[in-house]
């Protein structure tokens, strides 16, 4: 028998079939490398995996923090940081953008430069506390941040006295601004959303709106958690980020990314002695009962996570 004429191998079929599949789509992270694991790229990079998607971690400053507070940190030279994003979109296509912390005012302006050459692509900014940053220099990186970044932003995410401060500073009500009056404020800045997240409600509730400067899309209101938890904000704009990539439609995007990040934070754990880091791979965790059998026979093998987007309801 020629070598031509040789039965097909199956191993070698399949292996060529798993070749041939389509990747998982790619989402582009700028944001701030944390060793705490609980936000930065660490979060991103495991939210992100966690949603079925593929992160490409690009790092804008090194933060210098634990689970409970953050100290201080060390920009990248912006140069490197756009480097660091050009190699790769030269290389790999990418289907969503989620901008986290980016150091300093230099950092954003070349950030916002890249984001600018690719203007379909979906942008999550997500607008983390920077209390520990100099007065100056932190009103130059806002200042930055809303002018250079928000005109490309889809959806601005942000808890609601963040996004007070940073849209609303001259805000001088005994009421707190509404989603609406928040998103028409980033409307002015060129940002198409904001997802507002924390708003107090009364009986221990908080409230979580998509909102644009028409008024609410969607929300979801979720028991408040008595713990202190760090990480939050990183995971849901990472999720939503996730989610836009693969095509879901805005409002059940935000929808899916606000259960997942309640999850998260329902079996979130304590690493070490301050705040508590969310579990983004609680899917993979098996049921109680069976817990307690994997204790019992000490083997039981977890399934792998499934290559598709997770919905989470």
């Amino acid at each position: 028998m020629s070598p031509t004429s040789l039965p097909p191998d199956p191993e070698v079929e399949q292996a060529q079939d798993e070749q041939d599949s389509p990747p998982p789509a790619c989402v582009l992270s700028f944001n701030a490398n944390d060793a705490s694991g609980a936000g930065g790229l660490a979060g991103d990079v495991a939210t992100i995996a966690a949603m079925g998607a593929h992160c490409l971690p690009v790092v804008t400053a090194v933060v210098l923090r634990d689970t409970a507070e953050t100290f201080e940190h060390a920009n990248l030279d912006p140069d490197t940081v756009a480097e660091q994003a050009r190699h790769i979109l030269e290389d790999v296509p990418i289907t969503a953008w989620k901008v986290g912390f980016l150091g300093n005012a230099e950092a954003v302006s070349a950030v916002a430069e890249v984001l600018s050459d690719y203007p379909d692509v979906p942008l999550v900014t997500y607008l983390p506390s920077v209390a520990w940053i100099d007065e100056d220099e932190q009103q130059q990186y806002l200042d930055a941040l809303r002018e250079l970044v928000l005109p490309q932003t889809v959806v601005l995410v942000g808890n609601h006295k963040m996004l007070t401060d940073f849209l609303l500073p001259d805000w001088d009500s005994e009421r707190a601004p509404s989603a609406r009056e928040l998103a028409v404020a980033a409307a002015q800045s060129g940002a198409q959303h904001v997802l507002v997240t924390g708003i107090q409600l009364p009986n221990q509730y908080v409230d979580n709106v998509l909102a644009n400067a028409s008024g609410p899309i969607t929300g979801e209101k979720f028991e408040r958690f008595e713990t202190a938890f760090v990480g939050a904000g990183d995971t849901l704009s990472a999720a939503l980020a996730a989610l836009l990539s693969v095509g879901a439609e805005l409002h059940s995007a935000v929808s899916e990314a606000l259960s997942f990040l309640d999850q998260s934070l329902d079996a979130g754990f304590r690493p070490g002695m301050g705040n508590v880091v969310p579990d983004r791979f609680f899917w993979a965790l098996p049921p109680a009962d069976e817990e307690d059998a994997a204790q019992e026979f000490e083997e039981v093998a977890p399934e792998p996570p499934p290559k598709t987007p997770r919905r989470m309801h």
